[in-house]
């Protein structure tokens, strides 16, 4: 059977506002003066990759600091605010299950860290035993726009890229799922939705089990 792969965390989840309010109290923290407004960090996002947007602001700024640590305080400080729970985006658990139960073997492929990672799938109430294979930034030399995470996860599911199906919520991802030679489908996010997705196969507004068919 062929695979359905999850492209990243804003596929299951809105959690972009949330990623942006940790990011500016780990900043401050660490003392900086730095603040990330809802369109600067929009615009951040055609990028994958949390540390890797650090990494690339202080580059700007001309700027030397321990980007392994922030990004980690970023990510307590975002796992603190999941704690409550947030909810899937509209069809996912309907799509999730539904594939599951025709066959499809399931992967979830994201450039985020296995800490961001763990902390999604607790607060909406996934796990890693959801799906077959979760690929993230460290099982990887390459992120995305790379197509490296999709290699991985094809090999580890034993399935090929012909029929796969890949959802994405950002470019890079569907540059890598594209270049993987993977079906893909773009599910932008509200933070997103000015995103060009023309390199994608098609632009959705929800996620259905009828996806699943939409590729042959």
């Amino acid at each position: 059977m062929p695979a359905f792969l999850i492209g990243s965390i804003g596929v299951l989840a809105e959690t972009s506002h949330l990623q942006r309010d940790a990011f500016n109290l780990a900043f401050r923290e660490a003392g900086l003066d730095w603040h990330w407004s809802e369109d600067a960090y929009a615009a951040m996002l055609t990028r994958s990759g949390g540390a890797q947007r650090i990494r690339d602001y202080a580059d700007n700024r001309d700027q030397r600091l321990d980007v392994g640590q922030i990004h980690r305080r970023k990510t307590e400080i975002f796992c603190d605010k999941l704690a409550e729970g947030v909810p899937l985006r509209e069809g996912v658990a309907e799509t999730l299950a539904e594939t599951r139960a025709a066959g499809w073997r399931l992967g979830f492929v994201t450039s985020t860290s296995a800490a961001n990672v763990d902390c999604v799938l607790d607060a909406t109430g996934l796990s890693r035993g959801t799906f077959d294979t979760v690929v993230t930034r460290g099982d990887v030399v390459q992120s995305k726009p790379a197509p490296d995470a999709y290699y991985r996860a094809l090999a580890a599911l034993d399935c090929t890229a012909d029929g796969s199906i890949a959802i994405e919520d950002n470019r890079d991802g569907v540059t890598a799922a594209k270049d993987a030679g993977l079906t893909c489908f773009a599910l932008p996010g509200r933070m997103h939705a000015q995103s060009n997705f023309a390199h994608a196969d098609m632009v959705l507004d929800r996620l259905a089990p009828a996806v699943a068919t939409r590729s042959s």
